[in-house]
């Protein structure tokens, strides 16, 4: 029962992680868009 807690967990973090790390890729991509197409 506390194994499947803790994976739950770090999946939920790892998750969350992904999707901060395809927000900043966006992020970048739109500033270089941004700068370079002025």
């Amino acid at each position: 029962m506390n194994d499947m807690m803790g994976s739950g967990m770090m999946w939920g973090m790892g998750l969350a992680g992904l999707l901060g790390i395809i927000v900043v890729v966006l992020v970048i991509a739109a500033l270089i868009k941004y700068l370079f197409f002025r």
